[in-house]
């Protein structure tokens, strides 16, 4: 097993993609959101890239699809607060289609490689 294996997976540089976009778009925040939506948004897309890196480095194939599902749930828990930071007027619309463009690229990945690990008949 290639120990960073993980960076190699198009899944994991779309994850970093939406990191990098998080914390572009955090500068545009409210001061007051800095201790919560912004805390959250930091730890949920730091969150996708961890799970992806840790569950691809598991041996059994259920603990790999398991990190997997946690990363896929962290990208939707970015989606739902860039939403509700739209609705806040934090960002813009066409920022949050933008976003949103690059998190269901990464979803299907994600989902791609989940489905790597089940089991075929």
């Amino acid at each position: 097993m290639e120990v960073f294996g993980y960076r190699k997976l198009i899944a994991y540089q779309k994850a970093k993609e939406v990191v990098k976009v998080t914390y572009k778009f955090l500068k545009m925040f409210p001061t007051e959101e800095r201790y919560a939506m912004c805390d959250q948004l930091r730890r949920a897309s730091l969150s996708i890239t961890s799970n992806i890196a840790e569950g691809v480095n598991r041996f059994s194939i259920k603990d790999k699809a398991r990190f997997i599902e946690i990363a896929y749930g962290s990208l939707m828990e970015v989606s739902s607060q860039f939403e509700i930071a739209e609705e806040l007027g934090y960002i813009t619309t066409a920022d949050r289609k933008n976003i949103d463009e690059l998190i269901e690229e990464d979803a299907r990945l994600l989902s791609g490689l989940l489905n790597s690990y089940k089991p075929t008949d």
